[in-house]
């Protein structure tokens, strides 16, 4: 099968097309034909080995899970003779960023928990775009943020792809919503639910007098003090991404601001989860979330589809087409 291949770190030019062994499933395992799959913020980490502390999960010297890519949405081939619930033909999507990655490329088995029943309202391009992103965005809000139906939601970097479901999320569990993002993307966050857009093009959201009970920074560069100066008596900042410094600070001085006051400062880590994906797939099916898709790119075209990502202004997700 054809597969996007690296064996080390650096720039996009590192991932190689090449063909490689069709894998065969396990027992427990489910072969799946991948029709799309998406780029991520983790699959920029695992390109480029940096923060360089992932290098510790991912291979110190030389990458330890050769063919990257997360978010697949594709069609069962085969299973394994334990598997229970799928069957050759199921249309499906899953996360692999728990169980070795390998999403670009033409099959993969993964195991039969990380799989999902794609929702049977979506190509398999929005599919794709869900699993890491959406999931994300799930558990920031409702595990680390919180979330309560009626509270103030700020999300810094709303626009992109975890900030796009995150917008939507905070909207179906009841939140009055603000997005910040750059100009050419306030119609856009708009259009999925946000009841209130910031240009920070135009605008400090720090220097407002508004406070919020949540705020998700998403991505952007201010310290974690300007966002404590808008917090709530009682919110909570969750650190999802943004600059290296940002991300030092939310680490180190974030639990010393959540010690000494009510204020809650955290960074937070996505984890794969079947459960939260399917939690997903019903809010899909029901239209309360919907995925945005800036650009798709052909599997063969993933060097493009990296920059493009790099450069930090895609309008919700990139994906590519297998």
């Amino acid at each position: 099968m054809k597969a996007i291949v690296y064996k080390q770190y650096g720039p996009p030019d590192v991932l190689k097309l090449t063909e490689v062994d069709k894998p065969v499933p396990e027992d427990h395992e489910v072969l799946v034909k991948i029709h799309a799959t998406s780029v991520n913020f983790g699959n920029l980490v695992l390109l480029k080995g940096e923060p360089f502390l992932a290098r510790f999960a991912f291979g110190l010297l030389k990458p330890k899970y050769p063919i990257p890519g997360g978010d697949i949405a594709g069609q069962v081939e085969a299973v394994g003779k334990n598997v229970k619930e799928f069957q050759p033909g199921d249309a499906v999507f899953a996360d692999l960023s728990g169980c070795g990655w390998g999403g670009y490329a033409e099959y993969v088995a993964i195991p039969e928990q990380t799989v999902v029943l794609k929702p049977a309202n979506l190509s398999f391009e929005e599919a794709a775009a869900v699993p890491m992103a959406g999931v994300t965005a799930l558990q920031a809000i409702r595990d680390k943020g919180k979330i309560q139906a009626g509270q103030k939601v700020l999300i810094y970097g709303a626009s992109g792809g975890v900030g796009t479901f995150a917008v939507q999320l905070a909207k179906a569990y009841g939140a009055e919503v603000t997005g910040v993002c750059s100009t050419r993307n306030l119609d856009i966050l708009r259009s999925i639910g946000a009841d209130h857009v910031i240009d920070y093009k135009k605008e400090d959201f720090t220097k407002r007098h508004q406070q919020y009970d949540l705020i998700l920074g998403v991505n952007g560069s201010h310290p974690i003090t300007a966002y404590k100066r808008v917090l709530s008596p009682n919110g909570i900042f969750v650190h999802v991404g943004g600059s290296g410094t940002q991300m030092f600070q939310a680490m180190v001085l974030g639990p010393w601001i959540s010690m000494t006051s009510k204020k809650k400062m955290s960074t937070f880590l996505q984890r794969a989860n079947q459960q939260d994906l399917i939690y997903l797939k019903e809010l899909l099916e029901t239209g309360q979330v919907k995925p945005v898709i800036d650009r798709c790119y052909k599997l063969n075209e993933v060097h493009e589809a990296f920059k493009y990502f790099s450069e930090g202004h895609a309008q919700g997700k990139v994906v590519l087409t297998v």
